[in-house]
C-alpha cells in the first residue's frame, strides 16, 4: 500500500517527503508510514482518502520547515527548469571520479529533476552517502537486503519508477555485470531489472577502456540500447595517467539527460548543419601565435541548441577551453586554413552558421624555430598574408547550404558593419554583437563571457533582441533556424 500511495502523490507532496525523509535516515516510504501513523494517532475517524492522506503530510511537512529550504517552502512551488518533474536514479561506481556525482546531482535538481541515488559499496569509499543524500533531498540507497527498503520488493521499484536511470561513474565492473546479466548487489540488480532507459557515463584507467574485454562489453550493451556518454580525453588521477577513460563532465551529463527525456517535436530531424566556433590560431613560430579572445562558448551553446531540436550537427572548433557538446560530432582544427577546408569537407549541408571569430590574417611563413630577441636589434618584421573568408566562401560555394548564418562581432558602427558584410558575403542573416568593453555586458564583455545581446540583421530588417545568456540566444537562434527551414524552398 505504502508504495502505491507515493506513486501516486502530488510531486511537490513528494518533494517534500524526500526531504523529510533525507532529514530522518528513512526511506520516503518509512516516512510515510511514520507521518501517517502519527495522523491517525491524533485524529478521530477512519483516514482513507488519499486527498486527506495528501493533507497531513503537507501539514506535518509544514511543521517541520527545518527540513525545507528557503529557496522552497512548504505551500510555495518548487523550481522548474528543463528538467522539471522529471524523476532519475542515479547509480553511482566505485572510482575516484565519484566526487563528480555531487556536482551533478546539484545540476539536475537546479534543472527541476527529483533524484534518487543507488550506490556501491566501492563508490562509498569515495564519497559518503551522507552528502549525497545531503544534495538529494532524499535516502541513499545502499544494500540489496535492506528490511525497510526491501518490504515492498524495493530494487524493482527503484528501477520502475524513475524515467531514466543514470550510471555516473560506469565502472569496467558495472558495464561488465549488466553486459553479461549478473546481479549480485543492489546497482546491479536494478540495472538489470528496469524497464526504463540508460544513460551511462565510463569512467576508468586507459588501459581497462581500451581492453578488448571492455570494447566487447560497450558494444553489446549499445546493441542492447544503452546509451553512452564520454568518456573523454584528458590526466586520470593517478600519477603519470592519461587518456581517453576521464568521465565526462557534470554539464556534458546533464546535457545528454536533457536530450533523452526531451519528449518536444524534433523541427530539424533529418538536418544536416555546420557550425563553427571559437578563434584560431595562427602560428608566428613554435611558441608564438595571432588569435582573438573568443572563448567558443556562443557557438557551442548553438551546436547544442541545434542539437536538441533534432538536427544532426557537426561542429568545426578553433581551440577553446570548453568542452564538445553533447549529441554534436566535433572536429577540432587550429588554423583558418584547417577550419574552412573541415567546413568544405562537410558540405552537403541544410544550414551553416558562422560563429567562429577567424584571423583575417597570418604570418606568410611560420618560423620553425622560436624567434630570439636580440640586443640591440629591432622586433622582427612579420609579413601578413590574408586568411581565406570562410563565410563568403561557402555562402557563394556551389554547394552553398540552403541558409547560412553569419556573426559580426564588432566594437563600433555595429549595423553598418553588419548590414554591409551581409551584402559582402553572401548571408542570409549576419547575427551582430557588440564586443566592445562599453557593451555594458558584463565586467569582461561580450566575448569570453557568459551573456550577450544581438541584433539580427538580414533584407528585411533588424531585429534587436534583449540581453540573455548565451544559452538562451542559442536556443531563440536554433528556433529561428528551424522556421526558417521550414519556409524556404529549394
Amino acid at each position: 500500500m505504502a508504495s502505491i500511495t507515493i506513486r501516486n502523490l502530488d510531486d511537490e507532496v513528494k518533494e517534500l517527503l524526500r526531504r523529510l525523509a533525507a532529514e530522518n535516515d528513512r526511506s520516503m516510504e518509512e516516512q510515510a508510514r511514520v507521518m501517517i501513523r502519527a495522523a491517525v494517532d491524533s485524529q478521530t475517524g477512519p483516514i482513507g482518502r488519499l486527498d486527506q492522506i495528501e493533507r497531513t503530510l503537507q501539514e506535518l511537512a509544514g511543521s517541520h520547515s527545518g527540513a525545507i529550504p528557503a529557496a522552497a517552502p512548504a505551500g510555495k512551488s518548487l523550481p522548474r527548469g528543463s528538467l522539471a518533474n522529471k524523476r532519475i536514479l542515479l547509480v553511482i561506481g566505485g572510482g575516484i571520479a565519484a566526487y563528480k556525482a555531487l556536482d551533478l546531482i546539484r545540476r539536475l535538481r537546479e534543472r527541476g529533476a527529483a533524484v534518487r541515488v543507488v550506490m556501491t559499496t566501492a563508490a562509498q569509499e569515495f564519497v559518503t552517502p551522507l552528502s549525497i543524500g545531503a544534495l538529494s533531498a532524499d535516502h541513499v540507497f545502499t544494500e540489496l537486503f535492506d528490511r525497510n527498503d526491501e518490504h515492498d520488493v524495493g530494487h524493482i521499484r527503484l528501477s520502475r519508477e524513475a524515467e531514466l536511470l543514470v550510471v555516473a561513474p560506469a565502472t569496467a565492473d558495472l558495464m561488465a555485470k549488466l553486459a553479461n546479466g549478473h546481479a549480485n548487489d543492489l546497482a546491479s540488480t536494478v540495472l538489470l531489472a528496469t524497464d526504463k532507459p540508460v544513460l551511462m557515463a565510463p569512467a576508468m584507467n586507459p588501459r581497462m577502456w581500451s581492453h578488448a574485454a571492455t570494447r566487447r562489453n560497450r558494444a553489446a550493451l549499445a546493441k542492447d540500447g544503452i546509451s553512452f556518454v564520454g568518456p573523454t580525453k584528458g590526466e586520470m588521477a593517478e600519477s603519470n595517467e592519461a587518456g581517453e577513460g576521464r568521465m565526462a563532465e557534470p554539464l556534458e551529463i546533464a546535457a545528454a539527460i536533457e536530450a533523452m527525456l526531451d519528449t518536444r517535436a524534433k523541427p530539424l530531424a533529418g538536418r544536416r548543419i555546420i557550425v563553427t566556433s571559437g578563434p584560431t590560431h595562427e602560428p608566428i613560430d613554435p611558441v608564438r601565435y595571432i588569435a582573438n579572445r573568443s572563448s567558443g562558448k556562443q557557438g557551442h551553446a548553438i551546436a547544442a541548441a541545434l542539437a536538441r531540436l533534432g538536427a544532426d550537427v557537426r561542429l568545426v572548433s578553433g581551440p577553446v577551453g570548453v568542452a564538445d557538446p553533447s549529441g554534436v560530432k566535433t572536429i577540432h582544427v587550429e588554423r583558418a586554413q584547417e577550419m574552412r577546408d573541415a567546413v568544405e569537407q562537410l558540405l552537403p549541408a541544410d544550414a551553416a552558421v558562422f560563429v567562429a571569430a577567424v584571423a583575417d590574417w597570418r604570418t606568410e611563413a611560420s618560423a620553425g624555430e622560436k624567434i630570439k630577441k636580440v640586443a640591440g636589434e629591432g622586433p622582427p618584421v612579420l609579413r601578413m598574408v590574408e586568411n581565406p573568408d570562410i563565410l563568403a566562401g561557402i555562402g557563394h560555394h556551389k554547394q552553398r547550404p540552403t541558409l547560412v548564418v553569419g556573426f559580426a562581432a564588432e566594437t563600433h558602427d555595429l549595423l553598418r558593419n553588419a548590414e554591409a558584410k551581409l551584402a559582402r558575403k553572401g548571408a542570409d542573416f549576419i547575427v551582430a554583437n557588440d564586443v566592445s568593453q562599453e557593451s555594458g555586458i558584463g565586467p569582461s564583455g561580450v566575448m569570453g563571457g557568459d551573456r550577450n545581446r544581438v541584433r539580427i540583421v538580414s533584407k528585411t530588417g533588424v531585429e534587436e533582441w534583449p540581453e540573455m545568456s548565451k544559452d538562451e540566444v542559442a536556443a531563440r537562434l536554433a528556433a529561428l533556424i528551424a522556421e526558417r527551414l521550414k519556409t524556404i524552398v529549394v
